[in-house]
């Protein structure tokens, strides 16, 4: 490989590379783009010059970036990261935010329970952003913002590095969701009757939760009919059967607004867990990182106040 100095180097070629990265494929990244995929492939051919590799290996579903594109990615995305910083300096408010997104990192009780939310308020306080969506969870967020994945995290919990920035916002207990019945027949839960019936379990692991740790301590524990990795699929779950399924209660209330299932305290005494924004600390002098992390905590604070949210015992 021929040494390549930056004088020579179109620096366009980066943004190629974001786009190929992200998007997973050629036409994707020609649209995200605004170019032709011809211009793409050959913006990739000379990426691979200079790198001395592939960065890239066709699979069935597209493109996928090789041991050493992911040795690239963070230090690329720093460095556009930096150029973005840099124009916004002489940017207008009103411009600050047009073509950009931003990478929010949440699992999906945070996306259902705040999403629509976070969308409504970006459109009118931060008009021309775009937001970006990504499943995360505590365990991963912190790999994931240090990767350059995502730009924020919102999880319960996002570890901790002295160059990631992180606030707690609220703290939150577990409520229990069941197919909806007529009110005549709700009853309060007891834990007995929790105990007699068949659960659905949330968990990445799909083995254990928090519920059977609780039970653990108790002597007692649950027959677990089945698990998922996502709160979203509950209510086609839960859909015809006896089943119940514990969770976040924002994720809960949040479900029982729109789906056919019945929302209850949980009658079995559960930890209860810090809402957290993460963020890496280099970015924090970006105006669009700054706007979003403000939104993120007015969005909590509003449907706290507003009952829509809640995060209670």
């Amino acid at each position: 490989m021929s040494r390549i100095d930056v004088v020579e180097l179109d620096l366009n070629l980066f943004k190629v590379f974001e786009a190929l990265y992200e998007e997973g494929g050629a036409g994707r990244a020609a649209l995200r783009l605004g170019v032709t995929q011809s211009a793409i492939s050959a913006s990739l051919a000379r990426l691979r010059r200079v790198y001395g590799d592939h960065l890239f290996e066709r699979t069935g579903r597209g493109l996928r970036p090789t041991a050493k594109s992911q040795e690239l990615r963070p230090v690329i995305a720093a460095a556009l990261d930096k150029c973005r910083q840099s124009l916004q300096l002489i940017s207008d408010q009103h411009a600050t935010f047009s073509g950009r997104t931003l990478t929010l990192g949440l699992s999906d009780d945070y996306e259902i329970a705040l999403g629509r939310s976070l969308i409504d308020i970006a459109r009118t306080q931060a008009p021309g952003l775009r937001l970006i969506f990504k499943q995360t969870n505590s365990l991963l967020s912190g790999d994931a913002l240090l990767g350059r994945q995502i730009d924020v995290a919102l999880t319960a919990g996002t570890g901790t590095s002295r160059i990631l920035g992180r606030k707690v916002l609220a703290s939150g207990g577990y409520s229990c969701l069941t197919a909806r019945v007529d009110a005549g027949q709700t009853l309060p839960l007891t834990l007995e009757a929790y105990l007699q019936r068949r659960h659905l379990l949330v968990s990445s692991s799909g083995f254990v939760g928090v519920v059977d740790e609780a039970l653990a301590e108790l002597g007692a524990s649950r027959v677990v009919e089945a698990a998922t990795t996502h709160f979203a699929a509950l209510p086609h779950l839960l859909s015809g059967s006896d089943c119940i399924a514990t969770l976040p209660t924002h994720a809960a209330l949040a479900l029982a607004r729109v789906a056919p299932v019945h929302c209850q305290p949980c009658p079995l005494v559960l930890p209860r867990y810090s809402v957290e924004l993460g963020w890496r600390m280099d970015g924090a002098r970006d105006p669009v990182i700054q706007r979003m992390l403000a939104l993120i905590e007015q969005v909590v604070a509003e449907g706290q106040e507003s009952g829509l949210v809640s995060y209670g015992a």
